[in-house]
């Protein structure tokens, strides 16, 4: 330690603070001012990507929301859309049922009419056709029963006998 104390001047001690003092105050001026500005660059950098990346956090946030609003839109107007579609279908199939309904009971009235005119235009003939059958057996039993002359006088008799007889 006494060597060191030798060797130990205030000249030497004198020049190196002169020279530390120098280079602190290079440092400073040159050196220390670039570094910290770069760092407060980086560091203000950082800080803006930081809030970038929030904002663009809080828009994907709002965007994941805005289509989710979107989606359930929509979803509720394609829900609509095919209730609507279903109605129609709906209303469609009933107008057909009664317009066909209305068809069929058209069909058995007419149906029923032909039958019916048809039933009277038979009846009709069957009682032309019993009428002329009933003549032409009345005419057989008159000639029949006319052909004879006491038979004539027989007939005349009672119908005259039944008139005044009615008539009483």
């Amino acid at each position: 330690m006494e060597k060191l104390l030798d060797q130990f001047s205030l000249g030497l001690f004198f020049w190196m603070a002169i020279l530390f003092v120098a280079l602190i105050f290079l440092l400073r001026k040159f050196a220390w001012k670039p570094i910290l500005d770069a760092v407060n660059d980086r560091e203000e950098g950082i800080k803006n990507a930081l809030d970038s990346a929030e904002k663009a956090k809080l828009e994907m946030e709002n965007l994941q929301a805005d289509n989710q609003k979107l989606l359930k839109e929509a979803r509720a107007e394609r829900e609509a859309m095919l209730k609507e579609a279903r109605d129609i279908k709906n209303k469609m199939i009933e107008d057909a049922k009664g317009e066909a309904q209305d068809q069929a009971n058209k069909m058995i009235q007419q149906a029923q009419a032909a039958i019916e005119s048809e039933k009277k235009a038979a009846m009709a003939e069957l009682k032309n056709h019993m009428a002329d059958l009933s003549l032409n057996i009345a005419e057989k039993v008159v000639r029949n029963e006319l052909s004879n002359k006491d038979k004539q006088l027989e007939l005349v008799e009672t119908m005259l006998g039944e008139k005044s007889l009615t008539g009483v």
